[in-house]
């Protein structure tokens, strides 16, 4: 999207210029002959930048100044050549730059896009500390070498400003979260992070959504509407579950990503933008090509650089410890009266378990058990769902440094397979193809009797 600026100055030639100029390159122009109506101009449309001549009729330049910086806007003096001090007092005052008349165009712009920049830089600053604040964490994604280097690619990724992304995995793994992560960490974290979640809107709705839509484009609009494309221009625009976009939308969808333009909804008008798009999806998107429900151009178009991420349960222990421990701690700080740690046990737990449901699984068992533990010292298994204490829960097989002794596995398969035979020993005699005698020596061996029970059945 263009960016705009406010051209304050008495001569109506000036202005004509100034406006042409602004208009070939690109911007939005907006235009007031005196201090006043520049004050009123710039609170209705609140433009990127301001022009402002020193000389004005009315309030000065130098008190309309002032006015302006009070409301937060961007401004260049334009001067005369005897006017250089007066210049150089309205950038004390919080000008950021001056152009004396006549004005060289060939300075204009250079000087229009450094002003413009310089104030977007302080706001990234800002915005970056307040983000560590709030993260209190540098954002890694754990410390296992697939997750360190998935770690890397993503902040390869982010120094890249346009590049588009698409991120693949299971619901629940944390693409929302990576996809902001991309965005603080790129030359965009000073612009917006816009999300939306493509499943279950319908296609009219998503259509005006994204692209917005104008005056009387269907019954109720009844006003102009910005889209999202339009609101997070110069930043990132996060499409969840891509995979459920419609099949109407896809086109609409290319195009944006090839030409950087659209129109809104109902509108005649081309808009410019520029945005960097993250997808995310849980589909096979290559499958749902080939059985024609996601169009091969745009397929190809989104997955320019693809990132798979790993459910819970195949992730090292040590990235779901650090996961269970960095959830903890915020979680505590919105249920400060229960424990702020985990029994060794509860941790054993949540560290064997296959979390189906992945990170926001992991979130809220943790916060289910803060909620069921006030006043209690430390977090025990008894405030675990039984999902996770149950001897069949589905357990990791975890791709890391942990290996089990054959002892160990067939201790798990025994005690798996008598909580799915409901504890008759008998059944699960026959199922592991041993005789009841001997399951009844591993379940003694094992220390699983609380798991089987003696039945009449014979073996």
């Amino acid at each position: 999207m263009a960016r705009s600026v406010l051209l304050v100055d008495d001569d109506p030639s000036v202005l004509r210029v100034l406006r042409r100029y602004f208009e070939r390159e690109g911007w939005e122009t907006f235009q007031a002959l005196s201090g006043e109506d520049g004050v009123r101009t710039y609170e209705a449309h609140v433009p990127d930048l301001v022009m402002l001549d020193v000389n004005l009729p009315g309030i000065s330049g130098l008190h309309v100044l002032e006015v302006l910086i009070a409301r937060g806007a961007t401004v260049v003096m334009l001067t005369g050549q005897a006017e250089v001090g007066v210049a150089v007092d309205a950038m004390r005052a919080g000008a950021e730059g001056f152009l004396t008349k006549p004005v060289d165009l060939d300075h204009l712009g250079a000087a229009a896009e450094r002003a413009v920049e310089k104030v977007e830089l302080r706001r990234a600053n800002h915005t970056l500390a307040e983000r560590v604040v709030d993260q209190g964490r540098a954002g890694t994604l754990g410390t296992s070498p697939r997750m360190r280097e998935l770690s890397r690619q993503v902040e390869l990724l982010a120094a890249s400003r346009d590049t588009t992304l698409l991120l693949q995995g299971e619901s629940g793994t944390g693409k929302s979260w990576v996809a902001q992560l991309t965005h603080g960490l790129s030359p965009r974290a000073r612009s917006p992070f816009v999300e939306i979640n493509c499943a279950g809107l319908s296609a009219t709705f998503l259509d005006s959504e994204l692209f917005g839509h104008e005056k009387g484009a269907f019954t109720d609009a009844r006003e102009m509407k910005r889209g999202l494309f339009e609101v997070a221009d110069r930043g990132t625009l996060f499409l969840d579950e891509i995979g459920d976009l419609s099949a109407d939308l896809q086109p609409k969808l290319l195009r944006v990503l090839e030409t950087r333009t659209f129109r809104r909804l109902g509108g005649t008008r081309e808009l410019q933008v520029d945005v960097r798009l993250i997808a995310a999806t849980n589909k096979d998107l290559a499958a749902e090509v080939r059985a024609g429900r996601f169009r091969e151009d745009l397929f190809y178009r989104l997955s320019v650089f693809p990132l798979t991420i790993p459910p819970l349960r195949e992730r090292s222990r040590e990235d779901v410890l650090e996961l269970i421990h960095e959830a903890l701690r915020q979680l505590h700080l919105r249920h400060p009266v229960s424990p702020d740690r985990l029994s060794d046990r509860a941790i054993e737990l949540m560290l064997a378990y296959a979390w189906p449901g992945n990170v926001r699984e992991l979130r809220n068992v943790l916060e289910r058990a803060l909620v069921l533990s006030p006043g209690a010292e430390i977090v025990g298994p008894e405030h675990l769902p039984e999902a996770l204490r149950a001897p069949g829960a589905p357990r990791a097989q975890r791709l890391d440094s942990t290996v089990l002794t054959l002892e160990e596995v067939e201790r798990q398969h025994i005690e798996r397979v008598l909580y799915l035979s409901e504890g008759n020993r008998t059944l699960a005699a026959q199922r592991l193809a041993i005789s009841r005698a001997t399951l009844h020596a591993k379940i003694k061996e094992y220390g699983l009797a609380q798991v089987g029970r003696e039945d009449e059945a014979t073996p």
